[in-house]
């Protein structure tokens, strides 16, 4: 059984066939695993479009193609990814337009009109439309270039805040009395839309997450044949991995997907779609979709940088900025990595920042941000690769470049959506839980600050959705940029925090400074060593080949804060670090940890080849 081969007479080279039959089942498994993310990518941006097109206002004579807005989307989703995951953070993230973009949007399409009315004291006075589908000067292209333009905006206050190092600033002052409520609200955020694709069919929703929770919880042990070889090819090799839960998304996806297709197919009605649900339809024209047309920057007009759209364009950077760190956190602590050092987060953020630009330039209404949901799919699933989320990255430009193909996505059933969001979201919420074993919760001052952020979280953009005209400074740019702000519950308990973690006083042990520390290094077996901060250079750092091309501008600003300090700078960290610390403790990560569990002394060497595959050493698979 050594190297997984067994001879055959006349056949050729076994080694040689190991080999390349090692490297076809290795390519076999980031591409299913690719598919996987692709499917979650795919729900997210339904719900996006289907959430905004509706309160775009209606011009009967120019109607977009949704399947062209949908590939414009995937076209710059894509090329952020493969940005992100090779020049940014350096962490398995795909980039998708999030809530934190499409309230922002949603303010300034449907609840703000593109004027302001005065009153009779001459105060100008915020006008709000009447209807969901409100006609305003221009139509929706107008509406969609205003957008587009806030988009664009957003881009770049993400560039200036990744270039100047703020994001890394926050993010290194960011505690678990800070990341526990956030990122329990991020998973909060999303409950409403899951209860609104839900209601569309609650059985074929259930059905969804009954297939997710058994897969990834109950039988998730279980290991099934993934790939396996005949001895007439020379070569016996079989690989028996946890298919059940590296596919826990995937498979009910694909399972639930098909049934509902059998029964339309068969005129069985399985869906109900009430009023409210009537008008997230898919324009007619997806089926005139071109099949091959490449995005070009101002085919259907260039952004409209008004005043209007630079208030919400700010908005929306600071509440995605929100959002990516709590995401980079996420993930990294999902993937059990190394600590996100400050460097590796600007660098995420200017490459959101560059997403944001090529969406805003080719005219769609969502700009590129941290995918939650991918993100806890990926610890749902226990899988995490780089190599996969690339290859993700790879077909979302193919189809960005395909209306025709695109369009397809709109055929997945709405119920289908809520139950990604159900699965996925929920993984967000109990990992914001997690962090609360860091602090003294029995604490009378974080008790009020974590009850006191969370329910100002959602009180907040509660009230101002039922009331909008409520706010009004006088000047309807700034009433728009306010209300973003506020509407948007990530940036409400972010702020909240951040502000009364830095401001109400309390010892250290209460704000988790000092047990996060060393429980954050029991569970990943670092001690800030030259061997795990190499592990978090070799992790979060720069591709060698374009290391060597910036050992000298880097140090320089701005770009000083996008790449890895000094020795004598990091030494001096690690000495305040570890004097911060009175002891370490070193705990090896369990099966939950890996992307293949490890196998056995009789297991082929293709699985001992893919069990070093392991969710610590995800970078090793770029």
């Amino acid at each position: 059984m050594n190297g997984g081969h067994c001879g055959a007479p006349g056949a050729r080279s076994p080694v040689l066939a190991s080999c390349s039959l090692q490297k076809m089942c290795f390519w076999m498994l980031s591409c299913c695993l690719a598919l996987q993310h692709l499917a979650v990518q795919a729900s997210l941006l339904c719900i996006f479009h289907l959430l905004l097109l509706p309160t775009l206002p209606e011009e009967p004579s120019h109607t977009q193609a949704t399947g062209e807005l949908l590939a414009r989307s995937l076209f710059a989703c894509g090329i952020s990814t493969v940005l992100q995951t090779t020049l940014g953070s350096r962490l398995p993230l795909v980039q998708i337009p999030s809530f934190e973009y499409l309230i922002p949007a949603i303010v300034l399409s449907s609840h703000l009109s593109l004027g302001a009315t005065v009153d009779r004291n001459g105060t100008a006075m915020v006008s709000m439309c009447p209807t969901p589908h409100c006609t305003v000067a221009g139509g929706r292209a107008a509406s969609l270039q205003e957008v587009s333009g806030a988009v664009l905006v957003s881009g770049l206050v993400q560039l200036v805040l990744g270039v100047s190092g703020v994001c890394g600033w926050a993010a290194q002052h960011c505690g678990p009395m800070v990341l526990a409520p956030s990122l329990s609200i991020i998973g909060l955020s999303a409950y409403k839309e899951a209860a609104f694709f839900c209601s569309t069919n609650w059985g074929v929703a259930l059905l969804f997450m009954v297939l997710a929770v058994t897969f990834s919880q109950h039988v998730g042990s279980c290991r099934l044949p993934f790939c396996a070889w005949p001895q007439a090819w020379g070569v016996c090799m079989g690989l028996s991995v946890p298919t059940l839960r590296m596919f826990s998304v995937l498979l009910p996806f694909a399972g639930v997907g098909t049934l509902c297709a059998i029964l339309s197919h068969l005129h069985i009605p399985w869906e109900s779609l009430d009023l409210d649900m009537a008008q997230l339809s898919w324009a007619n024209s997806t089926f005139h979709a071109p099949w091959v047309r490449i995005p070009y920057a101002g085919e259907w007009g260039w952004p409209l940088l008004t005043p209007r759209a630079l208030a919400v364009g700010i908005a929306m950077a600071i509440s995605c900025s929100v959002n990516s760190v709590g995401c980079y956190v996420l993930c990294g602590r999902l993937l059990r990595a190394p600590q996100l050092p400050p460097y590796a987060c600007n660098r995420g953020l200017c490459t959101e920042g560059l997403g944001s630009l090529l969406a805003g330039l080719l005219g769609t209404p969502g700009g590129t941000a941290a995918s939650i949901a991918n993100a806890c799919a990926t610890g749902l699933t226990q899988a995490g690769s780089r190599l996969s989320v690339q290859v993700s990255a790879l077909v979302c430009v193919v189809l960005g470049m395909s209306p025709r193909l695109a369009g397809l996505l709109t055929r997945i059933p709405l119920a289908v959506h809520g139950g990604v969001l159900c699965v996925t979201y929920a993984v967000a919420v109990g990992m914001g839980i997690s962090y609360f074993q860091y602090v003294d919760i029995d604490s009378g001052r974080n008790i009020f600050i974590v009850g006191f952020t969370m329910f100002m979280a959602l009180l907040v953009p509660r009230w101002f959705s039922a009331a909008p005209a409520h706010l009004a400074t006088g000047w309807v740019p700034l009433d728009l940029l306010f209300l973003s702000l506020l509407m948007v519950p990530v940036f409400l308990t972010g702020f909240l925090s951040f502000f009364l973690e830095n401001t109400v006083s309390g010892t250290l042990e209460e704000r988790g400074l000092l047990s996060e520390l060393v429980l954050w290094k029991a569970r990943t077996g670092s001690c800030h060593s030259n061997g795990e901060r190499g592990e978090a250079s070799q992790a979060y750092g720069l591709p060698a080949g374009l290391k060597r091309l910036l050992p000298s501008s880097c140090k320089a600003f701005p770009c000083c804060f996008l790449c890895l300090g000094s020795e004598e700078e990091e030494e001096k960290e690690e000495e305040e670090e570890g004097s911060r610390a009175t002891e370490v403790g070193t705990a090896a990560p369990g099966e939950g940890t890996h992307l293949l569990p490890k196998p056995g002394s009789g297991e082929p060497q293709l699985a001992r080849r893919l069990s070093e595959m392991e969710m610590p050493a995800w970078h090793t698979m770029a």
